[in-house]
């Protein structure tokens, strides 16, 4: 079996690797890749909200029912398996700001945010604390050793790449974490899962966040914040009133159905949010052509970038977005094109080629027409 991103500099029975186990097939197959190196391997898993409200809810990463497979998966293997309780951190660093990004009238992603807390945190300190030399995860991604260090890069699988969500991964971070999976299909993950005879070669994916039961974001938002059930009024761009809604929390830019407005030229999208006024503007799909886009919180991952070694910039502004020809201008990205569905609240992630070069959280757009070429 393929030892995958497992290189360590001394003999692998001399060392220790902690594996971030969801219960799904991905994170077991890192566990035993882990283990077939040879090195102390050690499985652990997070228990991010109550176990409760999980139990049976399937294709949650984070649910008893999970909790339990990857147990079953590390006896398995014969490694050990740690649950810790992080479900206080994980609400207000992920839940919390959830509910709070909506109601600002912004498109959260709360995986990143878990990321930069629970997951690239927590787990950071808890692998230290045993004792690891690294932590492995299953993430579609890959780390490349480059002219400065540890590089990110996209996973092999188009399909599967993750690296739009880790955009905020640091340095030091990146030097300690493994991705085994980034250079397999997932087709292959399934197989390698069969061979070993884990229970969980089969399992589905999760699609849904891990705290979202049945993809209701707008319920969930209504219990954490109730006032964001608000109603508003649909506006044009001048401030004509066209309707009402019954919440900024069930709209996003780009989103055309749910308006309920009939007898316009042409289909109406949302353009923006404004949380002050509790409206949601609308307008064709030509006031959607944004230029540039302001962003928070950049975040450059390794030896930064170089245009003239580096070749083209280009930017994702969504997960399931192609990148885009774009260039950075202090606190903006200017796009080569103008860009649809650019959203506040979601995140601008720079490529270079195949490499992750950081990003940041759109806060504001602008539109295209009021860009100088």
């Amino acid at each position: 079996m393929p030892s995958g991103d497992f290189q360590l500099a001394e003999p692998l029975n001399a060392r220790r690797i902690v594996v971030a186990m969801s219960g799904g097939v991905d994170s077991s197959v890192v566990a035993a890749l882990a283990a077939q190196t040879g090195a102390e391997t050690i499985g652990v898993t997070l228990q991010l909200y109550d176990h409760g409200e999980a139990v049976g809810r399937a294709g949650s990463c984070c649910a008893g029912r999970d909790i339990r497979d990857a147990r079953a998966v590390c006896d398995k293997l014969g490694i050990a398996h740690y649950v810790f309780d992080h479900a206080s951190s994980f609400r207000e660093t992920v839940i919390d700001d959830f509910a709070d990004e909506y109601l600002a009238g912004r498109t959260p992603i709360p995986c990143v945010k878990c990321n930069m807390g629970p997951k690239f945190t927590d787990l950071f300190a808890l692998a230290r604390d045993l004792g690891a030399d690294c932590l492995a995860t299953g993430h579609y991604v890959q780390r490349v050793i480059g002219r400065a260090g540890p590089e990110l890069h996209r996973g092999a699988d188009p399909a599967r790449d993750q690296s739009y969500f880790l955009f905020a991964t640091t340095a030091a971070q990146l030097d300690y974490l493994r991705f085994p999976l980034g250079g397999m299909p997932k087709a292959r993950v399934r197989e390698l899962a069969a061979e070993i005879g884990l229970g969980v070669a089969a399992k589905p994916d999760s699609q849904d966040i891990c705290f979202v039961p049945d993809r209701d974001y707008a319920g969930l938002v209504k219990k954490l914040r109730p006032e964001a059930d608000t109603r508003g009024d649909i506006v044009d761009e001048t401030g004509r009133k066209l309707g009402e809604h019954r919440g900024l929390i069930h709209f996003t830019v780009g989103q055309r159905r749910g308006l309920e407005i009939g007898g316009t030229p042409e289909p109406l999208y949302v353009v923006r949010l404004d949380a002050a006024r509790r409206e949601v503007v609308v307008g064709p799909k030509s006031a959607l052509a944004v230029r540039a886009a302001r962003i928070d919180g950049l975040n450059w991952l390794g030896a930064g970038y170089d245009a003239a070694s580096d070749g083209p910039m280009s930017v994702k502004v969504r997960s399931l977005a192609k990148p885009v020809p774009a260039r950075i201008e202090g606190d903006r990205v200017l796009f080569e094109m103008p860009e649809y569905g650019v959203a506040p609240g979601q995140a601008a992630v720079l490529y270079s080629g195949e490499r992750v070069l950081g990003g940041g959280w759109i806060r504001e757009t602008e539109r295209a027409e009021l860009i100088a070429n």
